[in-house]
């Protein structure tokens, strides 16, 4: 993976933003993957708008990660298999962004699990959102782990193991912020729903 290349969790309705998508689209050579997540999920149907997006950005060779809630390991297999099948058969998702990921080894062997259901039903990609730094069982499940997801005035006084399957999602972000990670995403959004904006690398349509 190429320094700084960006996982975007843009969560917004193509028909609501086209432009913002339209920019994904144009940035894909920088692009690690782009987060689909409908409704909170897959959602309880296909939407053809997700489903035309997905489909333009694997054209251009973005990946596209399907989102699905883990609830800290909460959530039985069956259902994260469920979400993970149905982002796959509406949408051709060739990854998966699995969310609420826990920090502590206890739940490690239930993702393991979990991550060998994922590629048996075609996730290419697994990303483990922590949000925190996990325990190192977690390393070998996933190609990527989000080790860090929070604003930038928490960010920016902690000194983060360096790793370079690590990613970090910063919200609250000033235009200069210097994330440490070789993934990552930093967007000027805060509040309930700061993942509505683009990254400030992209410098367009928020």
């Amino acid at each position: 993976m190429t320094p700084s290349s960006l996982l975007v969790p843009y969560y917004e309705h193509p028909a609501e933003r086209p432009e913002g998508w339209a920019a994904l689209l144009a940035a894909a050579p920088r692009l690690y993957g782009v987060v689909l997540n409908p409704e909170n999920g897959p959602g309880p149907a296909a939407d053809p708008a997700f489903a035309d997006v997905a489909r333009r950005l694997r054209a251009v060779g973005v990946r596209v990660l399907g989102y699905t809630d883990t609830d800290y390991g909460r959530r039985p297999q069956a259902e994260v298999v469920v979400d993970l099948l149905r982002h796959r058969d509406w949408y051709g998702a060739d990854g998966a962004f699995l969310d609420q990921v826990p920090t502590g080894p206890e739940a490690a062997a239930h993702f393991r699990r979990i991550g060998v259901a994922a590629r048996a039903a075609g996730a290419r990609t697994l990303v483990f959102n922590h949000g925190a730094q996990p325990h190192p069982s977690y390393v070998p499940l996933a190609d990527l782990l989000v080790t860090f997801e929070g604003p930038w005035d928490t960010y920016r006084d902690l000194d983060l193991p360096p790793g370079d399957r690590y990613c970090h999602l910063v919200y609250a972000a000033p235009a200069d912020a210097r994330v440490t990670s070789p993934v990552q995403c930093t967007v000027p959004g805060a509040g309930a729903h700061p993942w509505g904006t683009l990254p400030h690398a992209l410098d367009v349509g928020r």
